[in-house]
């Protein structure tokens, strides 16, 4: 940075620290309170937030009661929020339609789940060989990819915050070692999203299911293997018990962004400061649900360890080069058919070719 860039760089910091300083002393002495969002209306709000996590579930629907929670302390009161858990209002693989059709105004999910309705959707969740969770949220918040997210959702009459993060994921539990391609052959995994036509593109067979019927199903021989998220979610449900062989890396999700989404014309009716509320606790949540699953995740990795007789594996190369390889084919077969994908590809591809040389940099691995 030479000296004029220098000057320039402390005098608009300068000048920001004398706007905040000035800005507080309006706020003490009253000179600012008509332009407070706070004094626009006094009016009161309740809503209903269905989610795509069994009630109560560890972090994700903990998470969004505690998202609930805090809208309603930070608005005093003002937008209360009760929160169904998948089944209780609508089934888990139904929040959508009901935010969209306004029988809840908010829901708690994944956004890979509903490319049903729009492939496009997928790109918000995590992309196989993506991006990773600093990177997206960078892409997210500074590239542009918010903004897309949003304009996607419009169409579905909703407004979609980044609300949640678990971080990468694990590979999945299987019954059965994978040593080849080969392998895949007739083997069913419960695995959403582009991962899942990955799978089925590699020659297994991938279904959805709600989390709350993969135990059953695993046990049952309903599906071979599944994927989830991580070492503390996988040890609470019980994969250890039911499965032989836990394996990394998770090609399918090196993130997993979940998503708070609003009715968009309830959205609307919010005054300011509410709308300010709602995003802001969407952020907060983002983050420090992410801290819990890394926290956790660290913890129950040495206890899936230590006390079970899993085998942790790694997918051969030669496998997760078939995977990449039929993920590019499946993106672009998608970008092709539809405009929106394709621009939301670019955008994201393009982000992520050009921040892979800081990851590079700042991202050095060190010895513990």
């Amino acid at each position: 940075m030479g000296n004029i860039e220098r000057r320039e760089f402390l005098k608009k910091g300068s000048l920001a620290a004398a706007g905040i300083g000035i800005a507080g002393l309006a706020a003490c002495t009253g000179k600012n309170e008509n332009k407070s969002p706070g004094l626009i209306t006094h009016k009161s709000f309740e809503w209903k937030m269905v989610t795509a996590w069994s009630p109560h579930f560890p972090i994700l629907g903990e998470g969004a009661n505690r998202l609930a929670k805090e809208i309603e302390q930070m608005s005093s009161g003002r937008l209360k929020i009760n929160v169904y858990g998948g089944g209780e209002l609508v089934p888990p693989l139904e929040s959508f339609d009901a935010v969209s059709q306004g029988m809840a105004e908010m829901g708690h999910s994944a956004s890979y789940y509903w490319a049903g309705k729009a492939g496009a959707t997928q790109f918000f969740t995590s992309l196989p060989f993506g991006m990773n969770t600093q990177q997206t949220n960078a892409w997210l918040f500074y590239g542009g990819g918010l903004d897309l997210w949003r304009e996607l959702y419009a169409g579905f009459n909703l407004v979609p915050f980044p609300a949640c993060n678990t971080g990468g994921q694990m590979g999945g539990w299987f019954n059965k070692e994978i040593n080849s391609i080969a392998d895949l052959k007739g083997l069913k995994i419960r695995l959403p999203g582009f991962g899942g036509k990955v799978f089925n593109a590699s020659g297994g067979t991938a279904i959805l299911s709600p989390g709350g019927e993969i135990f059953t199903n695993l046990e049952r021989g309903v599906i071979d293997a599944t994927d989830w998220v991580g070492p503390y979610h996988d040890y609470l449900i019980g994969f250890h018990k039911i499965a032989k062989y836990y394996y990394s890396p998770g090609w399918h999700e090196p993130t997993g962004t979940l998503e708070l989404m609003v009715n968009k014309s309830a959205y609307e009716t919010l005054p300011d400061d509410l709308k300010i509320i709602v995003r802001n606790a969407a952020y907060s949540a983002n983050s420090y649900i992410l801290a819990e699953f890394e926290s956790k995740n660290r913890e129950y990795l040495h206890k899936l360890k230590n006390e079970s007789k899993v085998e942790f594996k790694v997918f051969p190369e030669d496998v997760l080069a078939v995977f990449k390889k039929s993920t590019k084919d499946i993106i672009a077969e998608l970008v092709e058919s539809d405009p929106l994908s394709r621009m939301i590809y670019e955008s994201y591809n393009k982000f992520q070719k050009e921040i892979h040389d800081w990851t590079e940099i700042s991202f050095s691995n060190y010895e513990v």
